[in-house]
């Protein structure tokens, strides 16, 4: 009987070997593939990167310069030295049209501003 029992521990152990020897490959396959997996992700982030950067540059290189800035109005001209006559004469037509003087008065007083 004890070569049964000998016998049984030496199944036994190997049944343990084969089973932790199976484990043992199936774990080291598993750690492959997530490394695979991994890398390859890793790639795509790289690539997609790579693209929009790319992608910055085309834009970048095609892109308008910004417009330029308007040129400054140019200073108003200075008043011409008006003629103190046209002056009088101006002020009179809005007195006239304001109602202040009638016509027979802004005809008389545009005479003697014109000296006429």
């Amino acid at each position: 009987m004890m070569m049964r029992r000998r016998g049984g521990l030496v199944r036994a152990a190997a049944t343990t070997a084969v089973v932790a020897g199976t484990a043992g490959a199936v774990r080291h396959r598993q750690e492959q593939r997530y490394q695979t997996q991994a890398q390859s992700e890793a790639y795509e982030q790289q690539q997609a990167q790579q693209a929009a950067y790319d992608q910055q540059q085309a834009a970048a290189q095609y892109a308008q310069p910004a417009p330029a800035p308007a040129p400054a109005a140019p200073a108003p001209a200075p008043a011409a030295p008006e003629d103190p006559t046209v002056a009088q004469i101006q002020k009179l037509a809005e007195l006239h049209a304001q109602g202040i003087l009638s016509d027979e008065e802004f005809a008389a007083a545009k005479a003697k501003a014109l000296g006429i």
